[in-house]
């Protein structure tokens, strides 16, 4: 049986996300998603770039991906204090999230990741990655959509996400309207983001 694993901030899930799910499970058995997870203790760090939890992302594959080959798993969790992690490859707790990730593995496997940097990163780690192509649409591009729309704009992001996606977005509205008017408490580290709060 082969597994591939995907990484992924999925904050929210697009349809690039979706589209590159179901091409994944045409390449393996089973398809192990993994949103990545700040914690703080029991409470999820969340923030302008992270607007929603695990939880919140987990509706949101599930609605754009109906496959029962595809598991979503918090297993990618970043627990505070995040500078713990640091140095990669030298942390002994960066070692310890990779057999996370790796839990109920227990065949064949590859990582997948449309990012060169995060392709390397994933192969010093030994999560033998193929990288694919790049997509156009980006979480990224659809937050700044969300946060225009909070702020009066159009809702141009609804073409970028999955119908269910959407549906799940509009019943979470608060948490966008909660973050578009805020500054973005993170902090970039070797090419990663962090919210601040756990540093």
């Amino acid at each position: 049986m082969v597994t591939v694993l995907y990484l992924a901030h999925l904050n929210p899930v697009t349809n690039a996300h979706a589209q590159i799910i179901r091409d994944l499970t045409g390449r393996a058995d089973r398809v192990k998603v993994m949103p990545v997870v700040f914690r703080d203790g029991d409470t999820e760090l969340n923030s302008r770039s992270f607007p929603f939890g695990f939880e919140i992302r987990k509706r949101m594959l599930q609605a754009a991906v109906d496959d029962e080959r595809v598991d979503v798993s918090d297993d990618y969790a970043f627990d505070a204090p995040f500078k713990r992690y640091m140095p990669p490859l030298l942390s002994r707790r960066s070692w310890s999230l990779r057999r996370r990730i790796l839990q109920g593995v227990e065949d064949d496997y590859f990582s997948y990741t449309g990012d060169g940097a995060e392709g390397l990163m994933l192969r010093l780690y030994r999560l033998r990655p193929q990288v694919g192509k790049r997509r156009p649409l980006s979480a990224a591009s659809v937050k700044a959509r969300l946060y225009e729309a909070a702020r009066g704009g159009p809702d141009a992001w609804r073409e970028d996400v999955p119908e269910g996606v959407a549906r799940i977005i509009d019943e979470e509205w608060d948490t966008v309207t909660g973050f578009a008017g805020s500054p973005d408490d993170t902090i970039r580290v070797c090419g990663m983001k962090f919210p601040k709060g756990g540093w």
